[in-house]
């Protein structure tokens, strides 16, 4: 079976259980807890080379690390991504653009939220808020004209870039300005087989 490491509060670690229910893959999970710095332990980071989550362990004991690398080969050969080269190749784009253009400025502002060190974190996300707003006014663009990222259906770059999209009011961003985005995660969550983040934990 599948080993999946995991934090309960990760977009990324997210991505990859909604993939893994969405295909029908049983899994184990793994959770450590990144505030206590379980990811420190020497253990684990021979498992994830880069000593950070998610981390998923294969059957045969070997381990991918990086959620776009996890969830591409979790999805090879299975409706998630389109057969034709150059849509395959669009679904690649949005995980890079989301990765390099919106991950961190909405993780970050985000986790100064939930440690309760917003404020005195102000400078720093007003910096990251300035950067996340001009990738989600590109997204919200490209969504006003598109029901789906890629081609007309639900594929593995909607599920990956919504993720943590949906979860950027947390860190203090107005998504009402983001109507076609709000619209759009509200599609992707109605996916069957999507969980949420917490599942009833």
């Amino acid at each position: 079976m599948l080993r999946l490491y995991d934090s309960r509060f990760s977009g990324n670690c997210w991505k990859v259980r909604i993939l893994l229910n969405q295909l029908g893959i049983p899994f184990e999970r793994v959770t450590l807890d990144l505030a206590k710095g379980e990811a420190a332990d020497a253990a684990f980071q021979q498992k994830s080379r880069f000593a950070r989550v998610p981390a998923l362990e294969l059957e045969d004991g070997r381990t991918l690390v990086e959620s776009a690398a996890i969830l591409l080969y979790l999805a090879e050969g299975t409706r998630f991504i389109p057969e034709d080269p150059f849509l395959r190749a669009e679904v690649l784009s949005w995980l890079f653009f989301e990765q390099a253009d919106l991950q961190k400025p909405i993780a970050t502002p985000r986790v100064f939220h939930l440690r309760g060190v917003a404020a005195d974190k102000a400078e720093d996300i007003a910096r990251f808020q300035k950067d996340g707003n001009a990738a989600l006014g590109k997204l919200e663009q490209w969504l006003g004209e598109h029901t789906w990222l890629v081609g007309e259906r639900y594929t593995l770059a909607d599920l990956a870039v919504s993720c943590y999209v949906s979860l950027a009011g947390q860190g203090g961003y107005d998504m009402a300005r983001y109507p076609a985005i709000q619209a759009w995660t509200s599609r992707v969550s109605e996916q069957p087989g999507w969980v949420a983040l917490l599942n009833g934990e």
